[in-house]
């Protein structure tokens, strides 16, 4: 067996060459940073002092370790993110719902849809909280609107692309329009709001990150913010990306998780389709 084929044959093989390619890299230009004057000194420090830092006692601000700095405005964050992504999800598939009964409101709401998520979130952080008048209602709103673009635009093409074959099917048996939706056209549209649901999540929660560093009041944004600043340990700043990162990467392999429980028929099938391969 070739060196490729054995590569491909494991997924896992990949991702632990890139993991290993980061870490030399990285210590490479941590060594570089630390052997050169710069100010502020130790910008980029090595990865076992980063992750030293995890289990450290010492105390960085305020009486909390870095870890407990962390949490604490973590908590805060994603909590606005996680309301912010329940309630764009909601809305996302309600929207989707009413494009496809209406193809006047397709027309009608799927520019501005478009035209929203070309704002950048650096203008749209003022305009939501003028609107709202509250720092964390705009958060949540942001949030939201990040998240039902990709629910509302994935669910449509879920609905969009049942075969005509099933209508007809449906329509032979004098099937009510509530029931080709019931039966049809939701149960067909599940993977594709997965999908959007797999986009969203990192953005949300991104989304909230940089609304916090735009706003203050708390949050890993402001934290994040304030470290970059040496307003406390370098160290915060390089756990709350760490973190940003895993939790980012995490919520969007949750939904993934959540999709193979809500649909174990698609695991089935990609397990066969890899077995019918080998």
């Amino acid at each position: 067996m070739s060196i490729r084929k054995k590569i491909t044959s494991k997924p896992w093989l990949p991702m632990l060459i890139w993991i290993i390619g980061i870490i030399l890299v990285w210590e490479i230009a941590a060594t570089i940073v630390s052997v050169t004057k710069r100010t502020p000194e130790n910008v980029l420090p090595h990865l076992y002092q980063i992750f030293g830092q995890i289990f450290s006692t010492k105390a960085v601000s305020s009486g909390k370790t870095a870890t407990m700095l962390v949490l604490d405005s973590a908590s805060k964050t994603l909590f606005r993110a996680a309301i912010g992504f329940i309630t764009g999800t909601v809305l996302g598939f309600v929207l989707a719902l009413i494009m496809k009964i209406s193809k006047l409101a397709e027309k009608t709401i799927f520019p501005y849809l478009m035209l929203i998520q070309m704002v950048p979130i650096l203008g749209m952080a003022p305009i939501i909280l003028s609107i709202t008048g509250d720092i964390n209602t705009s958060r949540i709103v942001i949030a939201a609107i990040l998240t039902f673009y990709p629910v509302a635009t994935n669910t449509l093409a879920g609905f969009n692309a049942v075969e005509r074959e099933k209508y007809d099917l449906m329509y032979s048996y004098a099937a009510s329009k509530y029931t080709i939706y019931k039966k049809v056209l939701i149960p067909y549209s599940i993977p594709y709001f997965f999908t959007g649901l797999k986009i969203s999540a990192p953005m949300a929660i991104t989304a909230s990150i940089l609304v916090d560093t735009l706003q203050g009041d708390g949050g890993l944004g402001s934290m994040l913010s304030q470290s970059l600043k040496h307003a406390m340990s370098i160290y915060v700043f390089w756990l709350i990306v760490f973190f940003s990162a895993f939790i980012g990467i995490f919520s969007s392999y949750f939904m993934g998780f959540l999709e193979k429980a809500v649909l174990p028929h698609k695991r089935k099938t990609k397990i066969k389709r890899k077995d019918d391969a080998v």
